[in-house]
């Protein structure tokens, strides 16, 4: 069985199998899932292509038993002349929302190849809630601001919302054609059956990095009154790290040394000539940092930039309580690591976390998602517990191998794979 994966990163195997280098920092359920399949004995053959501007043409590589392949544009001839030159038996898209994925489906559909069709995130409810709690003048740019996007990007919210709006048109148009499909959640279940009413729905969890199963796990510590709080990213009003900064004060309260760490980059700071400009051109993150300056918190916030896999361990085994507050996720990657480390989560109950985490007894949901105080309230739960959330973080822990089980989502997502041709072979013989 010839399978052809297309996703919207070019993972670091692939660049490295290209001669380039790695743009991600691990390439996340991708390398996960990926190494999950080449270890089953049964496992089918796999080329994973990627569209990455780098290369002036199609470019093939290949390492692990896996072929590689990466096109410098991403329109419907490029994925027909791709095909033409493989003998596969099924195309595999990864991910709803961008453009590459409905050129894919249609040169597939063009060649007679079934096409399966795999829900990331839920594209609609992120753009309605991408600035959920942002300050509506923030919202707005000016013509000035928009002049200079145009040759400096930013982070200007109209234009982000603009484009949250498209990938969420994307993601309709891209299902609205989709037979099969396969996701994790009732969240993302009820996306399809919304938008495509009359394809088959999959079930098939997430494999994660390989580091997050094995070594050490999360051990609780004496923070006495200067807990650690952990979020893996805060760089745009989704992730909410508005609610976090207003919700530390309230902790700080009882817990005076209380910090949080974004594993992300701080407000861009390019000093006092720029600094006007750049005020305008990433509005969230300069409230972001006027929060921080407001609630007095210029000592409790740290950022790291982005890590890699074994920073990003650390990160987790380093915390004392991780903060997932976004106002839309369906199965976030961030949670299932910090799960399988058994670290103590807080998450707001949005999206598909529900199905991942069980409140009150593998980490605490809070609601609605934008409340400090309802934020703040369910971080000291965990905080305050004579076992610092421990019992939380283990069940936690076995919750996540069960739904992150590597042999078991590399097998499920091979039987879809079979039963898809089945399915269609079937229906050629009548």
């Amino acid at each position: 069985m010839q399978v052809l994966w297309l996703v919207s990163i070019t993972i670091p195997a692939a660049a490295a199998a290209c001669g380039l280098p790695a743009k991600e920092v691990g390439g996340g359920w991708l390398t996960g899932q990926l190494e999950a399949l080449r270890a089953l004995p049964d496992a089918p053959a796999l080329t994973v292509c990627s569209v990455d501007s780098r290369v002036g043409a199609l470019t093939r590589g290949e390492g692990g038993g896996v072929r590689y392949a990466l096109l410098p544009g991403g329109g419907e001839s490029d994925f027909a002349a791709l095909l033409r030159g493989g003998q596969f038996d099924l195309v595999h898209i990864w991910g709803t929302e961008y453009p590459a994925a409905r050129a894919m489906q249609a040169a597939a559909g063009a060649a007679g190849l079934p096409v399966l069709v795999g829900i990331q995130g839920v594209m609609r409810d992120c753009a309605a809630h991408l600035c959920d709690g942002v300050p509506e003048r923030l919202r707005r740019s000016g013509p000035v601001q928009r002049a200079i996007d145009r040759v400096v990007p930013g982070a200007l919210l109209d234009r982000q919302q603009a484009l949250y709006d498209q990938l969420a048109a994307g993601e309709a148009a891209l299902l609205a054609n989709a037979r099969f499909v396969t996701g994790r959640t009732a969240f993302d279940r009820a996306l399809a059956a919304d938008c495509a009413p009359k394809a088959r729905y999959f079930a098939c969890n997430e494999t994660l990095r390989p580091g997050f199963y094995t070594g050490a796990g999360w051990r609780p510590r004496t923070f006495g009154t200067a807990p650690k709080l952990l979020m893996s990213q805060g760089n745009y009003p989704l992730k909410n790290l508005h609610t976090a900064l207003q919700a530390l004060p309230r902790l700080r309260e009882r817990w005076p040394g209380l910090t949080l760490t974004v594993a992300g980059w701080p407000p861009l700071d390019k000093g006092p000539l720029l600094r006007p400009v750049i005020r305008r051109m990433f509005p969230y993150q300069t409230w972001c940092a006027r929060l921080t300056r407001q609630l007095g918190l210029q000592d409790a916030v740290r950022y790291t930039g982005p890590l890699d896999e074994p920073a990003m361990r650390q990160a987790y085994l380093d915390a004392d309580l991780y903060l997932l507050p976004s106002y839309s996720e369906n199965s976030p990657n961030s949670l299932g690591e910090a799960m399988l480390l058994g670290l103590p989560c807080v998450a707001a109950r949005v999206g598909g976390i529900p199905d991942l985490l069980e409140d009150g007894r593998q980490g605490v949901l809070y609601a609605p998602a934008g409340d400090p105080g309802a934020l703040a309230e369910a971080a000291a739960r965990v905080l305050s517990a004579p076992d610092q959330g421990t019992a939380l973080g283990a069940a936690a822990r076995q919750r996540a191998l069960q739904t992150h089980d590597p042999r078991q989502n590399a097998g499920a997502l091979t039987g879809i794979y079979r039963q898809i041709l089945a399915q269609l072979g079937r229906e050629a013989a009548l």
